[in-house]
């Protein structure tokens, strides 16, 4: 049996690359168990793997002491010096006390260290092969679905995609095939745990580098996003050259750019807006299609500011539902209040009419 097993350990590390003395100390701690579970031993124990001859021992460790209260751990010094006259106080000596029939023990206890040992190693594997993929895009099969999960197939593992990571609307068939955002890798006891997304902003990020090349090389910077998954997106970009238009970029001619990142996205509409130091400027932009006349920074909180619009353009600044203000708070950073212009014209006549106190 421990002939065949050198072989097998060789074999482990040229085709697994797990390392055979890894393997041959696992096997070495888990057989010091073995033995004192099979005889009921409490003594000091060592188990040695000799890969040469192919043969494994059990040896008791006694410690060399003046007085024995113990015999399974100690041996007096007189009995030691019986043994070699070189022994001292203090030292270990180790006697051979294998088992006539620890070869099957050994057989069964190698079987199950290096089956364990090959599963830890395929999971290494896989994780990382994964973990240099994460907060990348990739694109897997769809394989099944359940009341938890869409589980969609990467090729070596299988990676879960949950409702609140899902396009709203989307509906998803086994053998799609989608990209997905890889948001987190763990290495847990069941194995590596891939998690994905289509609704994360960053899906957006990268789908960006990889339609448009001037975003990949740096040309163009994506500053900030703001997305509702499956509806709409605003994206805040800028030129880190002279004499190149962010938006344009993006957009591409007859918006081809645009359009492929809105196709894969299942029609998600897209506002890409130009970034600005300007705090006003960047805040009427991002309330694009809208007009914007002002922008009120609030003196109590610089993170507040009130807008004002033209009185046909106020449903359109704040967009349905409150969507595009409050997409444009999430891009900018902003708390915005929206007012219209003779809105904000009489909120603004009325605290000028308001009597100081004396």
């Amino acid at each position: 049996m421990s002939k065949e097993l050198v072989e097998a350990l060789d074999a482990l590390e040229k085709e697994k690359g797990i390392k055979k003395q890894v393997v041959v100390e696992a096997l070495e701690a888990a057989l010091v168990s073995a033995y004192k579970r099979n005889y009921g031993q409490s003594r000091n124990v060592e188990v040695d793997f000799d890969q040469q001859a192919g043969e494994i021992n059990v040896y008791a460790v006694k410690e060399v002491v003046d007085q024995v209260f113990d015999s399974q751990l100690e041996i007096s010094l007189e009995d030691a010096l019986k043994i070699n006259k070189a022994y001292e106080i203090g030292d270990q000596i180790r006697f051979k006390v294998t088992p006539k029939n620890f070869g099957r023990i050994a057989a069964q206890t190698a079987k199950q260290v290096i089956m364990q040992r090959v599963r830890e190693a395929e999971r290494s594997i896989v994780y990382d092969q994964y973990i240099q993929y994460e907060k990348e895009i990739v694109t897997g099969e769809v394989e099944r679905i359940d009341h938890r999960y869409v589980y969609v197939n990467l090729g070596r593992v299988e990676a879960v995609l949950s409702h609140q990571d899902q396009i709203p609307g989307e509906e998803y068939h086994p053998h799609d095939r989608i990209k997905v955002y890889i948001y987190k890798v763990e290495n847990s006891a069941k194995g590596p745990q891939v998690f994905v997304s289509r609704s994360h902003p960053d899906l957006l990020k990268r789908l960006f580098e990889q339609e448009i090349p001037e975003v990949f090389d740096g040309t163009v910077e994506i500053v900030s996003i703001a997305r509702e998954a499956g509806d709409r997106a605003k994206v805040a970009v800028r030129s880190t050259k002279d004499g190149v238009d962010p938006v344009g970029t993006c957009v591409g001619p007859r918006g081809e750019r645009v359009q492929a990142i809105v196709n894969e996205l299942r029609g998600e509409n897209m506002d890409i807006v130009e970034w600005k130091s300007d705090p006003a400027d960047f805040i009427s932009n991002a309330l694009n299609p809208a007009e914007v006349l002002n922008v009120i920074f609030d003196p109590d909180n610089e993170r507040a500011c009130t807008v004002v619009v033209p009185d046909d353009q106020l449903s359109l600044a704040i967009g349905k539902r409150g969507q595009n203000a409050r997409l444009a708070a999430k891009l900018t950073g902003y708390k915005i209040d929206i007012k219209s212009e003779s809105e904000f014209a009489d909120l603004t006549a009325n605290s000028e009419q308001e009597p100081t106190e004396q």
